[in-house]
């Protein structure tokens, strides 16, 4: 991952068609800062504008030249991709186009989870994010110089959208190569996260471009990585929570006794996502809900019955 070290601001061709401006938003979640994209040569479309940087702003509209900006696609509402949209579509009179706010495409026990507000999250939102254009799963932006397949991608965040241009794919957080993804209800969604990884690896893709880090040249074992990983993560919750009941800090410090401690509170968020999907199968139980302090069990049906 340390190869990965591209000039903050330079536009870097990529791919026939494809360019690279890296924003100035180095961070441990954001890695050397947001990718935004240029494709097209004339007739050009921009992935994930960015952070509000009026620097950043500059850059993609030098690298626009003479082209014209037709579809400024947002792959979700965080404040790492979105807000920059907003100026550049002002001044360049293109669309913003996304799977619809912050919201949009929450499972239904999310939308109850966010309605209780005991359960956190909210980490990074775009909240003012409201694109002109919602788009729908499959849906195709065309233009003389591309044609993007929009596909409608939740886990990470519930209205992430993939686009998908030939045999490449603009994969935002969901699927990038330096990390995992967060996966924070109720804004994330774990059961959603490996329904995606699952739907990504029925499209034939030749490379991944992510909202973080460098192109991803072997995208379905990257999937297939992704999964394990996520499925060796379940199973350490679940052998934890055979030997005593726990709290989300419980699970972190036994399951991330390894991470540095600043990065426990991600760590904690996507536990949190593994024992809502877990609970939804009906494997482990919480009796005050979820939320960071409740303490979690299997359930009843779950637990080895002792031999005689």
């Amino acid at each position: 991952m340390s190869e990965f070290n591209p000039r903050i601001g330079e536009i870097s061709q990529i791919a026939p068609d494809v360019r690279r401006i890296v924003a100035p938003n180095p961070s441990p979640m954001t890695f050397r800062g947001t990718n935004t994209y240029i494709v097209g040569t004339q007739q050009l479309a921009v992935i994930d504008p960015g952070p509000h940087d009026t620097t950043h702003l500059r850059r993609i509209i030098a690298a626009l030249g003479d082209g014209r900006l037709q579809a400024i696609l947002v792959t979700h509402a965080h404040l790492d991709h979105s807000p920059l949209a907003t100026l550049l579509s002002k001044i360049t009179g293109a669309p913003i186009m996304a799977f619809g706010d912050a919201s949009a495409g929450q499972s239904d026990i999310m939308r109850d989870l966010a309605a209780s507000g005991d359960i956190g999250g909210g980490e990074g939102i775009d909240a003012a994010f409201d694109p002109d254009i919602y788009l729908t799963d499959g849906e195709v932006i065309q233009t003389t110089d591309f044609r993007i397949t929009a596909h409608h991608t939740p886990g990470h965040m519930a209205n992430h959208m993939c686009f998908q241009w030939d045999d490449l794919m603009f994969t935002g957080d969901v699927v990038m190569g330096w990390a995992s993804s967060l996966v924070s209800p109720p804004d994330g969604d774990m059961g959603q996260f490996m329904a995606t990884l699952d739907r990504l690896e029925t499209i034939p893709s030749r490379q991944y471009f992510p909202g973080h880090g460098a192109p991803v040249d072997a995208p379905h074992a990257r999937l297939r990585e992704l999964r394990d990983h996520r499925l060796m993560r379940e199973a350490a919750i679940i052998d934890a929570l055979s030997d005593t009941p726990m709290t989300v800090a419980d699970l972190t410090a036994r399951l991330y006794a390894d991470t540095p401690t600043a990065l426990w509170p991600a760590a904690g968020r996507n536990i949190l996502a593994h024992l809502i999907a877990l609970s939804q199968r009906g494997q482990i139980n919480s009796d005050t809900g979820f939320s960071a302090d409740a303490i979690y069990r299997m359930a009843p049906k779950f637990v080895e019955s002792p031999t005689a």
